[in-house]
């Protein structure tokens, strides 16, 4: 081991709440949370930084400077770091903290998945309206199914019979994902048009990413840890 590694280590053990920067763990795959205390991967975990302004921010690319603390990719594990003031004893000094920290992760995990379906749609990965996807879905083309939240039941059960699915907000039955994480709104939004209640993606790495994407943000919003796996599952 050499004298730089036995220092990180030394630092980690002694403060193990706080990484060393973005590229000194550049190369970390696990991090523990800093509520549970549990060592997880980092894809079920959000990194934390604390802003020139003093402010708590989440670092969700990991990129951001400064020492980060890292906590499960929940909203309710969020908001009991909030209640609990484990930021400011994580940071060891004052740090402020919005009360609105759950809802505004939140918010910035919507707009992550937005912008990658966007990217998505500039790669020619997404076909968007109900007769285009009932095509694409009938002819086996189709790498995933996106409803609106808000859309209609009677149109999304159309879709999701020819698909052969069951409803879910990423779920998975003869390999192909179906995300309901957005609503019509967003889905507008991120591709640039009125109305949009179904989507379909094509293969490639942008609608892959969308996925993964997604994946975390349903991870964020669901408090059941089991309903959470078979989530991460059906998303691959």
């Amino acid at each position: 081991m050499t004298g730089a590694t036995k220092q990180a280590c030394s630092l980690w053990l002694t403060d193990p709440d706080l990484d060393h920067g973005p590229r000194t763990d550049k190369s970390a795959t696990m991090r523990m949370c800093a509520v549970s205390r549990e060592v997880r991967p980092i894809d079920e975990l959000i990194r934390f930084v604390v802003a020139p302004s003093g402010e708590v921010i989440p670092d969700l690319k990991r990129k951001l400077p400064g020492r980060g603390l890292w906590v499960q990719a929940s909203r309710r594990t969020v908001a009991e770091a909030v209640r609990r003031h484990q930021f400011k004893r994580g940071f060891k000094r004052d740090v402020r903290v919005a009360t609105t920290l759950p809802a505004d992760t939140e918010a910035l995990l919507e707009r992550s998945c937005t912008e990658a379906l966007a990217m998505a749609a500039k790669a020619g990965q997404v076909i968007s309206g109900f007769a285009k996807v009932e095509g694409l879905l009938e002819q086996g083309r189709a790498g995933a199914l996106i409803h609106a939240s808000d859309g209609a039941a009677d149109g999304i059960r159309k879709l999701d019979a020819i698909a052969g699915q069951r409803t879910g907000n990423i779920g998975e039955s003869r390999g192909l994902p179906i995300v309901t994480a957005l609503t019509s709104a967003q889905l507008d939004l991120a591709l640039g048009r009125s109305n949009v209640i179904h989507a379909a993606l094509l293969a490639g790495p942008a609608s892959k990413t969308f996925l993964s994407r997604c994946q975390i943000l349903v991870r964020y919003r669901m408090d059941d840890d089991n309903k959470t796996g078979d989530a991460a599952r059906n998303s691959d």
